[in-house]
């Protein structure tokens, strides 16, 4: 897998920003059209993340620490709802750091190479070194969100999918992208 080429084919945060509202005002596919709503809400979601992330200062430290030397390289699309919660705060936290986006659909066989439990759930993080070597890889949610759409999938009649998509938005709302950096502070491998 040359990582290399996603890296170098990958756009900025504000790229995938600009690219999602063209999709909105101008949808390419059917794809598109069925997920326009998803994308809006995207939108929105990753603008006010942008806004009201403040990066923790002992995690700023934390990470100063790590003395992480390398790259990220975040697979997503601009309709997924984890991954509007999560990318900006990533982009804003790792501000010092080349951070890019990949598209999950443009070319599958990156995703096919991190799967989650088969699925094909985004955002993935992934940590590349000096070489683009993957170092760690997070997502597509933080544990809390993994405890919620599980307790949703044992028991979907008492806990609807309606149920878990607003539990999930108002534990990211009152999380404020706290516990995603934590769990990626914590597979981040110190550098030298």
């Amino acid at each position: 897998m040359d990582i290399k080429k996603f890296w170098d084919e990958a756009v900025t945060y504000n790229e995938y920003l600009r690219h999602a509202g063209e999709i909105l005002g101008n949808p390419r596919n059917q794809q598109d059209i069925n997920y326009l709503e998803y994308y809006k809400l995207g939108i929105q979601r990753m603008n006010r993340m942008s806004e009201k992330y403040l990066p923790n200062e002992k995690q700023v430290e934390i990470l100063a620490q790590k003395n992480f030397r390398g790259r990220i390289l975040i697979i997503s699309e601009a309709w997924c709802g984890d991954a509007s919660q999560a990318i900006p705060v990533v982009v804003k936290f790792f501000e010092q750091y080349e951070v890019r986006i990949t598209y999950r659909d443009q070319e599958p066989s990156l995703i096919d190479e991190f799967l989650t439990n088969g699925g094909k759930s985004i955002p993935i993080i992934l940590f590349l070194d000096e070489d683009f070597n993957v170092i760690g890889q997070w997502g597509p949610r933080p544990a809390h969100g993994k405890e919620l759409l599980n307790k949703h999938k044992n028991d979907p009649e008492n806990y609807t999918k309606d149920d878990f998509y607003h539990e999930l938005q108002v534990y990211y709302a009152r999380n404020k992208g706290y516990d995603t950096i934590e769990e990626l502070l914590e597979i981040i491998p110190s550098g030298k």
